[in-house]
């Protein structure tokens, strides 16, 4: 009798230790699709490892995709089976495809039924990130990795030059007379050795200057303007750079970056994400950093992805998705990711972290860069904006190939973007 009372015992706490396993080993895994590598994802990667160590009872498991555009093909095809991943990075022109296919949870809901996100909370994010994830007035999606242009410049060459090496080009007047500084032939075989800066055919840099020079890519009506006296100006100040003063010579990839790197330009305007890739090569000056020179407005444009939820019926993995949000754009969290990475913190209060001023007091100059944010405007978030995009690059390139004048180029794009947008209206 005392040894089958002993066996039952035993059974008793084998099964109580069984259960209890169980119960702590349970936890609810999401997938986060997203398109950042090298320096950035390995960022993204140490932040996911705090984040699950910290939450047991929920598991974010990274699936890279090799570039945004495979990405959003990846997004498109697993919706239309059904398989589609818990989270992922998304432009705000592919949301607004999501919207119409209801197969993402608005934000705002979360926040909704959020006691512990306060509605101040919500003001500590700055302005322009709760704009550019706001559609027909409601939130639907979350800041995630989203950055802002500037300018790189080399000091040392300043100084060669008899120029204030804390005092970068503050308006266009300004640089385009730094870039004839600059442009110097040095072998003495009249061609120019040294120059301003370069210029790649890219939508996002010429959009800063559309909006400098006052101009938009759609009026608030919905019509398409960008070839509109602004806008004319803004790729004509380029053109006259590259083809009459000839003090900036056109690039593709990432020669801009390396011809900087190698001394060739002094001043080189990047995504506040550059000095990261940069920083993987070795630096032989020293740096400067600066806010884009202005001209009518102090306008920049932000770019980078923002975060969704999609829909599932396991209601768990949808809370875990917004838990894992939620956490990753907290103060102290989106300071982290900004001092990792040097993409923008998404709050105001990430300003004042410790990790923060340390930075700025190292690098002083980017306070003028990060304070674009209080000006920033956003790139149009339609659907038919992602695919247009591409051609306005041709658009520009055909210009600055003296193919086309600024103004038939824009003309040409403007005609794309605007069939592009009534063929969308009449197909819904």
């Amino acid at each position: 009798m005392k040894k089958l009372l002993i066996f039952l015992m035993l059974v008793m706490l084998l099964f109580t230790l069984s259960c209890g396993k169980k119960a702590t080993t349970t936890k609810t895994t999401i997938t986060f699709w997203h398109g950042l590598g090298g320096p950035l994802g390995d960022a993204l990667s140490e932040m996911v490892k705090e984040y699950n160590k910290a939450h047991p009872e929920s598991e974010v498991i990274l699936n890279q995709i090799s570039s945004y555009e495979a990405l959003s093909q990846k997004l498109m095809a697993s919706i239309q089976a059904n398989k589609q991943p818990d989270i992922s990075q998304v432009y705000e022109s592919w949301t607004s495809k999501f919207i119409e296919a209801d197969v993402i949870v608005p934000i705002a809901d979360f926040i909704r039924d959020d006691a512990a996100f306060e509605d101040k909370a919500l003001s500590d994010f700055y302005p322009v990130f709760i704009n550019s994830n706001t559609f027909n007035g409601k939130l639907y999606s979350f800041p995630f990795n989203k950055s802002i242009r500037m300018n790189f410049y080399n000091k040392d060459a300043f100084v060669r030059a008899n120029l204030d090496p804390n005092k970068p080009p503050a308006d266009w007047d300004a640089f385009r007379s730094y870039c004839k500084t600059f442009t110097k032939d040095i072998n003495g075989d009249k061609q120019s050795d040294t120059f301003g800066t370069n210029f790649a055919p890219n939508a996002w840099q010429f959009i800063n200057l559309l909006y400098q020079a006052g101009g938009q890519v759609l009026d608030s009506k919905g019509k398409v303007v960008i070839n509109q006296k602004p806008g004319v100006e803004a790729l004509t100040y380029i053109t006259d750079l590259i083809n009459k003063d000839k003090t900036v010579y056109l690039v593709t990839g990432y020669n801009g970056q390396n011809d900087f790197l190698a001394g060739k330009v002094a001043i080189y305007e990047g995504s506040s994400v550059s000095i990261t890739h940069m920083k993987q090569q070795t630096i032989n000056f020293n740096m400067g950093y600066a806010p884009l020179p202005i001209y009518k407005t102090n306008k920049s444009a932000i770019s980078g992805t923002n975060i969704v939820v999609f829909r599932n019926k396991d209601k768990a993995k949808e809370q875990a998705a917004w838990n894992f949000i939620k956490w990753f754009t907290d103060t102290e969290q989106t300071a982290k990711w900004s001092s990792l990475t040097n993409y923008m913190p998404v709050r105001k209060s990430a300003m004042q972290t410790t990790v923060m001023q340390e930075m700025l007091a190292s690098h002083p100059q980017y306070q003028s860069v990060y304070a674009q944010l209080d000006n920033a405007i956003t790139e149009p978030q339609i659907p038919e904006w992602f695919e247009a995009r591409p051609e306005l690059e041709k658009a520009i390139e055909k210009a600055l190939m003296r193919q086309k004048t600024p103004q038939q180029a824009l003309d040409e794009f403007a005609k794309k973007l605007s069939s592009a947008i009534a063929a969308s209206k009449k197909s819904q």
